[in-house]
């Protein structure tokens, strides 16, 4: 994949927000003093007058993007995925989730990516924390073309969302003519009838090249895109169990409480199948090359391709 297009979804999100100004006064921008990092700066200085810097107070910015959508504006509220979803937790849960606010937040820098930043800033939690709050639309889009047409579609969408983007530049998998993109609904990149693979974030590119390396070992894999993993799409993972019989989930994320459970919630109840989840299996990261850590977590097509194979028998 050393020929295709990477691009950083935290690139994606501050052009996007750039490119959503021009037509939506509405539109601020909160941060937490990480504009550059973010990718906010994009906007900042296009649209200085609507960018706010709270300084390192991540649940004061949260309360005052809260207060500006009071005032029917429409904050983003931006800083890294830690600082987000861990320090704005209660923020986010009482001044948002429970009035049902039209805040957005843009939490950038998520999962073990981060790479040399190291544990404290690798979060892998954020899925669980975020799905947990009623109302909350949670997604973690896999590529350039889908990151600006999330930050577009809850820009749209009426209510609080949650939006992880990642350091570390990925493969542009999407072709940007003809591409739609909708809250809730995941989507088939290849077709397969042995095992469902379901990603979502970075490990959708992955899951995209493991699913080749299946393909000449003679399993059929299904490559499922689940960017939106509140609310969950499933009436797609019920298909693709019945269909497939067999489930594997990929996240960069903890396999407590991500996409993983929420799929094994949904098939559990509605059609059980067997599950295998691939993700950071209850244990926290620590500092190293993104690209590195990625393999050493299993976070990896070769990885997938290895559970597959243990999976389908072959």
């Amino acid at each position: 994949m050393a020929d295709v297009k990477k691009i950083a979804t935290r690139d994606s999100y501050g052009a996007a927000l750039k490119e959503l100004a021009a037509q939506h006064d509405d539109l601020i921008v909160f941060d937490a003093d990480l504009a550059g990092a973010t990718k906010t700066g994009v906007f900042k200085s296009a649209y200085p007058e609507r960018h706010f810097n709270c300084g390192i107070a991540e649940g004061n910015m949260i309360a005052v993007a809260a207060g500006a959508s009071t005032m029917g504006l429409v904050p983003f509220a931006s800083t890294f995925a830690m600082f987000a979803a861990g320090r704005g937790f209660e923020q986010i849960r009482n001044s948002i989730g429970y009035p049902h606010l039209n805040v957005k937040i843009g939490a950038t820098h998520g999962g073990i990516s981060v790479g040399e930043d190291g544990a404290s800033h690798q979060c892998c939690e954020d899925f669980a924390l975020m799905r947990s709050i009623p109302g909350m639309v949670v997604m973690s889009p896999s590529d350039d073309v889908e990151a600006r047409a999330a930050v577009k579609a809850a820009y749209e969408h009426d209510g609080p969302v949650y939006l992880r983007f990642g350091r570390l530049a990925v493969p542009v998998i999407h072709e940007e003519e003809g591409f739609e993109f909708q809250i809730g609904k995941g989507e088939v990149l290849q077709d397969g009838t042995d095992v469902a693979i379901i990603a979502n974030g970075l490990l959708v590119a992955e899951a995209v090249e493991a699913g080749k390396a299946l393909a000449e070992a003679g399993i059929s894999a299904r490559i499922i895109n689940m960017a939106t993993i509140k609310p969950l799409d499933e009436e797609l993972v019920l298909r693709a169990a019945k269909e497939c019989g067999k489930i594997i989930t990929c996240e960069e994320h903890s396999i407590i409480g991500g996409l993983g459970e929420a799929v094994c919630a949904c098939v559990s109840e509605k059609c059980p199948v067997p599950v295998r989840r691939i993700g950071v299996n209850d244990e926290f990261g620590h500092s190293g090359p993104a690209v590195a850590l990625l393999k050493q977590f299993g976070l990896c097509a070769e990885h997938i391709v290895e559970v597959a194979k243990e999976f389908c028998g072959k």
